[in-house]
């Protein structure tokens, strides 16, 4: 099969297309022809060999894919031909091997598609909508009625905690986004207005505040978020796309009564077995009526993989960026 191989550590530049062995599937995995693989912040970084998880190189990348049943356990809902997106696995560690023809996966990191959810828009569900539902639902609580800010919400995970928040009865979304051609994107995705990165917080403060920012960026955001947040508010922890990891002087949280809550979906769902699922069956209906569904950016064939994860480290993606086989 033809797969995307990180062989060095030198970006995305580095990356080649190459033969590889069709992975086997074990007696609690399924076998998936991989018809679309999401392109993430994860697999840019880890060209750098910047991401916590350091498989030996060379290795597959890519952590989520959608495709079509080729085999699995009698004792699973699953059979040959089934639609499905994945996260997929590789020498038992998740998340890894979704950028080639064929892919295993856990049953129970695999979900029953939609009908009316192409394979592209299956390919961005996973990562960023779980994670999303993770943060937002889970983790900060959220409530109908409430208010939410996002940064970074023009791109995939921005999109999907935009239509998340709003799929779930928040009253109002305000987006951050560093121009004005990302926040009219943002707003198309479904946030009811945005303001620019420069000088967001005063603005958003004009605008009364928030409930609950969703912080995937870090860097100096951080303290500037947290000037934006109503009492009792809550400043999700999603990452770090900004590149520095930010500190607390704890007395904001005091004086304010505000939390910050950390939302590491990825370290904690696959260590719970079922969990996936459960967050997979809440968000189900929502992909149905229409109200999560994935803004694509770009769609790349497997060969322009470089040219795809260029595109994310260039923060000129807009939506999701998919891989095409």
């Amino acid at each position: 099969m033809r797969a995307v191989q990180i062989t060095s550590l030198n970006g995305p530049d580095a990356i080649a297309i190459a033969d590889s062995v069709a992975p086997v599937a074990s007696a609690d995995q399924v076998l998936i022809k991989v018809h679309a693989a999401g392109a993430s912040f994860p697999e840019l970084l880890q060209t750098r060999g910047l991401y916590h998880v350091k498989p030996p190189l060379p290795y597959i990348p890519g952590c989520e894919v959608a495709g079509e049943i080729v085999s699995a356990p009698p004792s699973s809902k699953f059979t040959p031909g089934d639609r499905v997106a994945a996260l997929p696995m590789v020498g038992g560690l998740p998340m890894l091997g979704g950028f080639a023809e064929m892919a295993v996966a856990q049953v129970d990191m695999t979900f029953a598609l939609p009908e009316q959810v192409s394979f592209i828009q299956g390919a961005s569900l996973p990562l960023n909508y779980l994670t999303a539902y993770f943060a937002l639902i889970e983790r900060a609580g959220m409530k109908r009625g409430e208010s939410v800010l996002v940064h970074g919400a023009a791109g995939g995970l921005g999109t999907a905690a935009t239509q998340m928040a709003k799929a779930f009865g928040a009253d109002s979304v305000i987006a951050v986004t560093s121009t004005h051609e990302k926040g009219s994107a943002a707003v198309a995705a479904g946030a009811d207005k945005y303001v620019l990165a420069d000088g967001f917080s005063p603005a958003v403060k004009e605008l009364g505040g928030v409930d609950i920012v969703f912080d995937p960026v870090g860097g100096d955001r951080f303290t500037d978020s947290l000037r934006t947040l109503k009492e009792d508010g809550r400043l999700l922890v999603i990452g770090f796309a900004a590149g520095s990891i930010p500190t607390v002087q704890v007395n904001r949280l005091l004086l304010s009564n505000i939390t910050v809550v950390g939302a590491g979906w990825g370290t904690y769902a696959p260590k719970r077995p079922g969990h996936m699922q459960t967050e997979w069956e809440a968000i189900v209906p929502h992909v149905r009526s229409g109200a999560l569904n994935p803004i694509i950016g770009g769609t790349y064939p497997l060969n322009d993989a470089s040219a795809a994860l260029r595109e994310l480290d260039g923060r000129r993606a807009i939506g999701k960026i998919i891989l095409t086989m």
